[in-house]
């Protein structure tokens, strides 16, 4: 599996909650839109990871309990 497919694999959604999958789901679509339209290489894999991180926090955002 090449870098980016594997990468690719953590934006899926499927499998959340819906409160969850309603954000993962905008994740998902800008990761592939960002394949689609960048040329492959070091950077893209970067912008991945780094959008892979934003969605982690995100989803920590959402269940996070305020005060």
């Amino acid at each position: 599996m090449d870098p980016i497919q594997h990468i690719l694999q953590f934006f899926e959604y499927d499998q959340m909650h819906p409160s969850q999958a309603m954000i993962g789901i905008h994740f998902h679509d800008l990761a592939h839109e960002a394949v689609k339209y960048l040329p492959a290489g070091p950077e893209l894999t970067v912008c991945l990871r780094k959008l892979l991180e934003s969605r982690d926090a995100a989803m920590r955002a959402l269940v996070a309990k305020t005060e």
